[in-house]
């Protein structure tokens, strides 16, 4: 039995680099589904499977192809809602290690409460983020200054920050060692320098980060199709359009306030149990934000995922 990780996944046929580094292109044994996943695809790209050699190709009867017969236990997944099946959940891309948002204060503007979505849902997803903060060379010091203030409100709660700049590479040495040997995902609006910085860093598959690019940029978001490319310094980047959205597990209200690090840190604090942070007597959270201890955006984005979930998701 061979043992390798999935690459890219087209639907019906899985590329799975082996352990050895050879691309064999797989299908699934026939009644292969993942316990306790209600899902229109049991296995995703950065899955580790167990695949078996010899098949034939049925067009192609000199190329051996592989049948995936067994998936490892996934230490996290991203899913997103299955085109007209409500019900069910497409996984676009499993195993990650962190995520990156790439984040502008202008050029275009990034509004806080996007920013808190996203890191809500890497953390109902329990996927580390870090915070990119790009473009910094267009900024005046009025603009430095409110950038500073952000920094230091995340910095606080505990994501990782990092000013950047492909014009004056600004922290891109920083930014490649952080990718170094791991499953990286890069997310944020169209036009904020995604596809620029991940050309800077491999500039060996530009070809294909374009293409990337160009599906940021176009806003066509069709295809569920996931891949993964190697990069050279070690580790990979996954590119899939459903993590353009990033969208919010289906949770229950009580659940919000517990991908708020520093809301969840005070929930035992509160005078309830099930204290919502809205209107009760005691409560630890509103304190907090009277006392500059919890930003007012922060708890504001918290209020509009609390009040109008449906409006947040995707």
């Amino acid at each position: 039995m061979n043992k390798g990780i999935v690459i890219k996944s087209t639907g019906s046929w899985y590329s799975v680099k082996s352990e050895s580094g050879q691309i064999i292109d797989c299908k699934i044994k026939g009644n292969f589904r993942i316990k306790d996943i209600k899902s229109t695809n049991p296995i995703a790209v950065g899955d580790h499977v167990q695949f078996r050699l010899d098949e034939q190709d049925e067009d192609d009867t000199n190329k051996a192809v592989g049948l995936i017969t067994e998936i490892a236990d996934r230490k996290n997944y991203i899913v997103r809602k299955a085109p007209n099946l409500s019900k069910q959940s497409h996984i676009i891309a499993a195993n990650i290690d962190q995520a990156f948002l790439v984040v502008t204060i202008n050029y275009p503007i990034t509004t806080t409460t996007f920013v808190d979505r996203f890191l809500a849902s890497a953390e109902a997803y329990r996927i580390p983020c870090t915070l990119i903060f790009n473009k910094i060379d267009r900024f005046n010091k009025e603009q430095i200054a409110h950038l500073d203030d952000l920094i230091e409100t995340y910095q606080n709660i505990g994501y990782r920050c990092l000013k950047t700049s492909t014009k004056k590479n600004i922290g891109l040495d920083t930014l490649k060692s952080w990718m170094t040997g791991k499953i990286n995902v890069f997310s944020g609006h169209s036009g904020v320098g995604k596809s620029s910085l991940i050309n800077k860093i491999e500039p060996r598959v530009n070809l294909k980060t374009k293409e990337i690019s160009e599906y940021h940029l176009s806003g066509m978001h069709t295809t569920t199709f996931s891949e993964m490319f190697e990069l050279s310094f070690g580790g990979y980047i996954i590119d899939t359009p459903g993590i353009k959205g990033f969208g919010m597990l289906d949770m229950e209200k009580e659940e919000i306030g517990h991908y708020f690090p520093e809301i969840f840190e005070r929930l035992e604090k509160c005078q309830y149990y099930n204290c919502t942070h809205t209107h009760e007597p005691g409560c630890e959270v509103k304190k907090a934000v009277i006392e500059n201890e919890i930003a007012e955006s922060r708890y504001y984005s918290y209020l509009g995922l609390l009040q109008s979930d449906e409006k947040y998701r995707n």
